[in-house]
């Protein structure tokens, strides 16, 4: 028997400690596709949110945490743009001193894809054990589409679910408004942004919104539940390409 090749699952902080869910139907998705996932069980966060506040050492200790952590798998999967965006795209800028960590990323990097990319360029999924009966508009989740170019993949693997019509929305590529701390310092520019993404997402005529990052989900669903819409679903994407959704 052909021994099948190895994937460590970046399952996410949010996900593991908000959505688990999605994390399991992430699974789904790489073993269905004939891959061995395993899920290191002592991964934490990418660092990103230190990266991001300026806090570079912090950044460091877990780029440091992350190549011992998954340097022994075929592949690395992240189902988050987000965090796919910081481990492939600043890292290396993060352990800019630490020539060592440098030199093993650079072996290291090449096997990290986001979830949509792996599936469709390196697992060349053709077809999917799902089914979703509806009408759904895709949301481009900033980092994914701005530093890895996460756009056509999502779209391409909706199309091999059955029953699921892909209606664009309005400015699909525009930001959500949560961009992390954003949200928290900027509050009323965050709730204005996420107040025309709800717009289009309305005006799309579809009855659920696609995405492929746990912040723009959280942040996206929060306000449309707080401005009473309870029955626009908000669905990470390997919820609906697993048929969990």
């Amino acid at each position: 028997m052909e021994k099948k090749s190895r994937v460590g699952l970046f399952v996410t902080c949010l996900i593991d400690l908000v959505r688990p869910r999605i994390g399991f139907s992430v699974i789904k998705l790489i073993e269905d596709a004939g891959y061995e996932v395993s899920v290191p069980d002592r991964q934490t966060c990418c660092g990103q949110p230190a990266f991001n506040s300026g806090d570079t050492q912090g950044a460091h200790v877990l780029a440091r945490k992350f190549v011992n952590e998954f340097s022994e798998f075929d592949y690395i999967v992240v189902p988050s743009g987000s965090c796919a965006g910081m481990i492939k795209t600043h890292y290396v800028e993060a352990v800019s001193g630490d020539r060592e960590l440098r030199r093993e990323l650079t072996t290291l990097l090449p096997r990290v894809f986001e979830l949509t990319d792996f599936l469709l360029r390196v697992a060349k999924v053709t077809e999917l054990s799902s089914n979703f009966e509806g009408r759904i508009t895709y949301h481009d989740s900033c980092s994914g589409l701005r530093e890895l170019g996460i756009s056509k993949q999502p779209r391409a693997l909706l199309a091999k679910v059955p029953g699921a019509e892909l209606l664009e929305m309005k400015d699909c590529q525009n930001c959500c408004g949560f961009g992390g701390a954003f949200a928290v310092k900027y509050g009323a520019i965050s709730t204005a942004i996420v107040d025309d993404k709800i717009k289009n997402i309305h005006g799309s005529g579809a009855g659920a919104v696609v995405l492929g990052d746990l912040g723009c989900m959280l942040n996206i669903e929060g306000r449309l539940r707080r401005k009473g819409d309870v029955r626009t679903q908000v669905l990470h994407i390997a919820e609906v390409l697993a048929g969990e959704s």
